[in-house]
């Protein structure tokens, strides 16, 4: 059975918006790119598909767009070939080597998990969410930012159960932020 791991920079407050933490680096791109090309296949929500499409589609013309440096292309293209699974009910259609999430969400992502492979990787903020509430997900990565935002969408805000994890993984980057990954001991209902 496919991992299912959720993977997201955030500050040392929680802040998960996609622009509070420091700005990539040639290091910490080439981490991203080793993560993508690691993934069997991506698990986007429409907002980050959406979002991860503006950035890093390989726009028509065959070219990368002036604003990414050198570095950042590996990453790009790891990311642009990805098989990417999307959950939305308002979209209508969609490319970049995508396909619609079908059916109940938590009988969905089950089957995915259960194709060959190694790895699934969802990235974002609310579906994330959606599947750690369903105990789908079996590895937790954050690269924590040497930031505090003090503002902006907190990590897994609302979550229902409490989700024990164990430390798996650590690397640091030169910029300070630190790569944790984690991988669920168990679930359990939180005393409220």
């Amino acid at each position: 059975m496919r991992t299912l791991r959720y993977s997201i920079n955030v500050t040392l407050d929680g802040c998960c918006h996609h622009e509070a933490g420091v700005a990539p680096t040639e290091e910490s791109m080439r981490y991203w790119t080793d993560e993508m090309a690691q993934a069997d296949a991506l698990l986007f929500g429409r907002v980050t598909y959406q979002m991860m499409r503006s950035a890093w589609r390989k726009p028509a013309t065959g070219g990368w767009p002036d604003w990414m440096q050198q570095w950042e292309i590996p990453f790009a293209e790891a990311i642009d070939r990805a098989k990417k699974h999307v959950v939305s009910s308002t979209m209508a259609d969609l490319d970049w080597n995508a396909e619609f999430v079908k059916g109940e969400l938590a009988q969905a992502v089950q089957r995915l998990k259960q194709e060959p492979g190694e790895r699934l990787w969802v990235g974002g903020v609310t579906l994330p969410l959606a599947l750690a509430d369903l105990g789908l997900i079996d590895e937790y990565e954050f690269v924590v930012q040497p930031v505090i935002a003090g503002h902006g969408p907190t990590l897994l805000a609302g979550l229902r159960d409490r989700v024990e994890l164990e430390l798996v993984d650590r690397r640091e980057f030169g910029s300070g932020a630190i790569a944790l990954r984690y991988r669920v001991i168990s679930c359990r209902e939180s005393a409220h």
